[in-house]
């Protein structure tokens, strides 16, 4: 099973095994592993766990994620590698005596599509938009262009949006009010979205489209 060891200053801060299949790093709290530091970005980076393969990737974060000294937006991760964000060092480890497995064809040829040049992403022709309806902001549309976008208000309720393979989820990570889907509130589990949907965050309607 894959890891990663935080250290800071040499210290040893935390060991997270990597169970999910996307792993978000940040600074803000809602993050999968947290980093609390201002040299690290809310939403610095994410981790992308394909069968045996780890990838990670940058979210444009403010001062960049570094693989062996070297500045990178995406790679995947081998044994011993140490990551760079912020003041923060992290060390890939695979916990196995046993080799991984072979991936499957459909899973090589994924892990090959996620591995394009920007100019042409594996999400290349998965498309979402939110839409605000209501509030200040009424009318502005917002492309999801990242894997993960945050959405709401900071302090009072805030949800991500991530994209997953060919689908997008949200998910309520922080404050007290509840998100409706469609007038419907929704639990601790992520929700897929889909094209049409109404979202009611933190008193703001939004409403979700995929093209």
């Amino acid at each position: 099973m894959p890891k990663v060891t935080i250290m800071m200053d040499g210290a040893v801060l935390n060991e997270v095994t990597l169970t999910k299949e996307l792993t978000t790093l940040g600074r803000r709290p809602y993050n999968d592993i947290v980093l609390d530091n201002l040299t690290v970005s809310g939403e610095h980076a994410v981790l992308h766990r394909l069968g045996g393969h780890v990838t990670v990737e940058d979210l444009h974060s403010t001062n960049g994620t570094y693989l062996g000294g070297k500045s990178i937006t995406r790679e995947e991760l081998r044994h011993g590698d140490i990551l760079e964000m912020g003041k923060y060092r992290l060390k890939f480890e695979v916990e196995s005596a046993v080799a991984p497995r072979s991936p499957t064809l459909a899973e090589s040829a994924e892990l090959a599509a996620s591995q394009r040049p920007a100019a042409a992403p594996a999400t290349e022709s998965l498309r979402g938009l939110v839409k605000v309806l209501s509030g200040p902001l009424a009318g502005r549309e917002m492309a999801l262009t990242k894997v993960v976008t945050t959405i709401g208000k900071p302090g009072v309720s805030v949800a991500v949006i991530t994209q997953r393979r060919s689908s997008y989820f949200v998910h309520h990570v922080e404050g007290t009010e509840r998100m409706l889907i469609n007038d419907e509130s929704i639990g601790e589990s992520p929700c897929v979205l889909k094209s049409g949907d109404r979202i009611k965050l933190a008193g703001i309607e939004m409403q979700f489209f995929q093209a």
